[in-house]
């Protein structure tokens, strides 16, 4: 196997330092700012945690990330689902009407900007409100399926590529014992494709 020679230039280094400076270092500083005494942020006055003491006294600053981390959780769970369900549709079942506009809705959110598919999502929401009546407001729910459509395209995407990469003779045994296809699933492929779930 002819390996490529590796070129090791200054320049390359140069350019790699530079881009991880421009990527890490605005990162780096708001952590360090976290740590200021001073009211005014751009105004450095000493080393202090008073703001972080702050932020887990304020009441509804703790509410906001529970209720943050909650939505976070129902929509992993929720796009975990149905995104191994969206992959074993893809892989599984080949070529079928309409497989391939399928496959374009699940992987549409991941090459569209955000802000686009948040205001198209916002859009619908409205539109749906207005014309039966649900959702009625757009909060928590609304949030979390706005999460779910961006999250399970993701999850798709890896699961679906670790579907391809799996020996398929193991499955055909089970069944060639008699296994029905959902114990297969559940007992063979799922924890095969478990790392990529976790």
């Amino acid at each position: 196997m002819n390996d490529l020679p590796v070129v090791r230039s200054p320049w390359r280094i140069l350019i790699l330092v530079l881009g991880f400076t421009f990527l890490y270092a605005p990162m780096l500083m708001l952590v360090i700012y976290s740590f200021n005494s001073s009211k005014l942020v751009t105004v450095w006055a000493g080393w202090s945690t008073r703001w972080y003491s702050e932020l887990f006294h304020d009441d509804a600053m703790m509410s906001a990330v529970g209720l943050s981390l909650t939505i976070a959780a129902c929509a992993a769970t929720a796009a975990a689902i149905l995104g191994t369900i969206a992959a074993v549709v893809m892989v599984r079942f080949g070529r079928f009407r309409g497989s391939n506009g399928f496959a374009f809705m699940i992987t549409a959110p991941l090459v569209m900007p955000d802000v686009i598919t948040g205001l198209s999502l916002l859009l619908l929401f409205v539109a749906l409100g207005h014309a039966i009546g649900w959702p009625s407001d757009r909060g928590m729910l609304t949030i979390w399926l706005a999460h779910v459509t961006f999250c399970t395209a993701y999850v798709a995407v890896v699961i679906s590529s670790r579907l391809r990469e799996l020996d398929h003779s193991i499955e055909e045994a089970a069944m060639d014992l008699g296994a029905a296809p959902l114990k297969v699933f559940f007992v063979i492929t799922l924890p095969m494709i478990m790392p990529c779930l976790f």
